[in-house]
């Protein structure tokens, strides 16, 4: 999508701080961190959010999931632990219409969440 922020990032279009890359996903340091250690990992594909992922690119979710406790090892987060989040539209906490997971850590998280 030519407008959406994400895709311009995984285009290079977009500096970002990019701490992973492969041919699929992206995961770089999110600029208003809600923990000390606050990563999205971003499918280079469009999806607007989880509802929307193409039939054609289902197992991104799967895929994403390989590649998180990489990242988060890669990060120092795997032996203290860490918190995933997908937020889903604007309800859900979503505020970029690209689907992406929050990689969270380096503090003690709460229950629930907010």
């Amino acid at each position: 999508m030519s407008d959406c922020i994400f895709c311009k990032i995984a285009a290079k279009e977009i500096p970002s701080q990019l701490v992973y890359e492969d041919e699929r996903v992206i995961a770089i340091n999110d600029i208003q961190p809600a923990a000390p250690v606050h990563i999205l990992v971003i499918p280079k594909k469009h999806s607007a959010n989880i509802m929307e992922i193409a039939a054609d690119d289902q197992g991104i979710a799967g895929y994403v999931m390989e590649v998180i406790p990489q990242i988060a090892a890669q990060a120092g987060l795997a032996e203290e632990g860490f918190r995933v989040v997908v937020n889903t539209k604007e309800i859900g906490g979503q505020t970029v219409p690209h689907i992406h997971w929050h990689l969270l850590g380096g503090r003690n998280m709460k229950w629930p969440p907010g």
